[in-house]
């Protein structure tokens, strides 16, 4: 067991590592340091196994370090369950499968939420497209917006602000829908009482 708590915290440490060289991303100027070139180093060769997966990309937002952070949270869940409990079955690996993959989904839900309900405030202050921010999120926005008003309008014109109103409440609800049934399917999974 004390094997599997040092694999365990060899997995969490090297997860800080990815998501500090991700943090470095964000600010310009960052690339050319050398904590940066150290970071990567570490991170790439596992990140850019993600990084194959054409799904994994969304315009120029990359979700692969998001994937390979899913995967290490969910081989962490498994050591620690394993180091606490010293057995584990099936049906919680299956359980804790279930998390991660939901812990994904439901970051892009609430990410996508946000950016619907900062394009509705920016609308209603007159910021329609004003700088690279709102372009970005004008972006992330319209593609989704698009394929909710498909799914749940079809053919009909909707005006816009119904239109993004309808996309926040429909994928809040959705969120809270899957959140419920993940969690009642993962205590099935794992054979605790629901």
């Amino acid at each position: 067991m004390q094997l599997v708590r040092m694999i365990s915290l060899i997995v969490n440490i090297y997860m800080m590592l990815i998501i500090f060289r991700i943090i470095l991303t964000w600010f310009p100027g960052n690339q050319n340091s050398r904590v940066f070139e150290v970071l990567s180093r570490i991170s790439d060769p596992y990140l850019n196994w993600f990084r194959q997966f054409p799904f994994l990309r969304v315009g120029f937002l990359d979700l692969s370090p998001i994937a390979g952070l899913a995967v290490l949270s969910l081989v962490n869940r498994v050591l620690t369950t394993l180091a606490f409990y010293g057995t584990i079955s099936i049906g919680i690996i299956l359980a804790i499968m279930l998390q991660a993959a939901w812990g994904v989904l439901s970051f892009i839900l609430v990410f996508l939420i946000i950016i619907l309900i900062i394009r509705l405030a920016a609308y209603f202050m007159g910021y329609w497209n004003d700088g690279p921010f709102m372009r970005i999120i004008y972006t992330i926005s319209q593609p989704v917006l698009f394929r909710i008003s498909r799914i749940i309008f079809k053919d009909r014109i909707v005006n816009f602000i119904t239109g993004l109103i309808i996309s926040i409440i429909g994928l809040g609800i959705v969120y809270l829908i899957m959140r419920i049934f993940v969690s009642r399917l993962a205590g099935v999974l794992a054979g605790l009482p629901i």
